[in-house]
């Protein structure tokens, strides 16, 4: 992406052949298998949504600027933060007043970031902070910060993100027909994805749902990080299984869908518990959710992996729950 794109708030795609340009070696598609159609989910936006284009702007969110140190919050274990229940329908019941997850001093250096593979769902994306398009689940603030190996943040730097809803489905017409299903509504919308520039403390906010879950794999956000519009990592970050268990138990919107079959130490492309999410619930119900995330310095520098570059266990991408 240029700058000239970056500044201008209109929607902005970015297509598959432009991230696999960028890739480096090592980032095969995962095998897949069939992903039959989902059953028994309610496949319309939810009432409570945002609507779909979002503000567009990249701005970092209302709760408070990011600093240059490090996280808060050890690698992942829920926190009550808030009090009484999950919040619903999507991410219009967001209030927006969330504080700044990236207080703690990080240290002199940081671990780099390693590469996942891109898996086969990759479709064009729009630059947007709310990314959910209406769709209902669980309203989550996801708050990523890149910096370099000295820790120093990253600016201008854009962050693209997709994920399922909460049924399991992906979305969009390009992608890859397992991916969707074949599931019309999934086919006209492109709800959970987007891309957004970093601002001057390495920070970028998306308003978004908390996944769902396909057999084969654990829960999971899919992510790429480019600077100058070249491609500095491909990776994933998965959800504290703890509150895996409390939202698919007891939560209105996921709960029906039953437990995933697959656990993250289960899971063939988890990286380990540094690519889990700090978590924690809000006083509204929604969930702030975030990751620091560490890109080379250079493309020039070796791109690490984790090992996570192939399928899901089974050799394939199983169906979402219910189909």
């Amino acid at each position: 992406m240029t700058s000239d794109a970056i500044n201008d708030p209109s929607p902005h795609p970015f297509t598959r052949r432009t991230l696999l340009r960028g890739l480096g070696a090592g980032l095969a598609l995962a095998p897949l298998g069939a992903l039959s159609a989902c059953e028994g989910a309610d496949s319309t936006p939810g009432a409570g949504g945002a609507g779909g284009e979002g503000d567009g702007t990249g701005e970092a969110s209302a709760g408070g600027e990011a600093s240059a140190g490090g996280e808060a919050g050890a690698g992942g274990e829920a926190s009550a933060g808030g009090e009484g229940d999950w919040a619903s329908s999507g991410t219009g019941s967001m209030s927006g007043d969330y504080r700044d997850p990236f207080t703690d001093d990080q240290g002199a250096a940081c671990a780099l970031t390693c590469a996942m593979t891109l898996g086969p769902c990759y479709a064009q994306t729009i630059e947007r902070k709310d990314v959910s398009e209406g769709y209902p689940g669980l309203p989550v603030r996801l708050a990523l910060r890149v910096v370099d190996e000295a820790c120093s943040p990253i600016e201008g730097a854009t962050v693209d993100i997709w994920h399922t809803r909460n049924t399991g489905l992906y979305s969009g017409d390009d992608a890859v027909d397992m991916c969707t299903s074949g599931d019309e509504d999934a086919l006209s919308h492109r709800y959970f994805r987007g891309v957004q520039p970093t601002d001057a403390h390495g920070r970028v906010d998306f308003d978004t749902c908390y996944p769902g879950w396909y057999s084969g794999r654990a829960i999971h956000i899919h992510f790429t990080v480019r600077v100058g519009g070249e491609e500095y990592v491909t990776s994933q970050l998965f959800f504290p299984e703890a509150l895996t268990a409390e939202l698919f138990g007891s939560h209105p919107e996921y709960a029906a869908l039953g437990q995933p079959d697959t656990t993250n130490a289960s899971d063939s492309i988890y990286g380990g518990e540094e690519y889990v999410l700090s978590t924690e619930r809000q006083a509204d119900g929604s969930l702030l959710a975030w990751k620091t995330l560490v890109i080379r310095s250079s493309l020039a520098d070796e791109l690490c992996s984790t090992g996570g570059m192939g399928g899901p266990p089974g050799g394939g991408m199983g169906p979402p729950p219910g189909g």
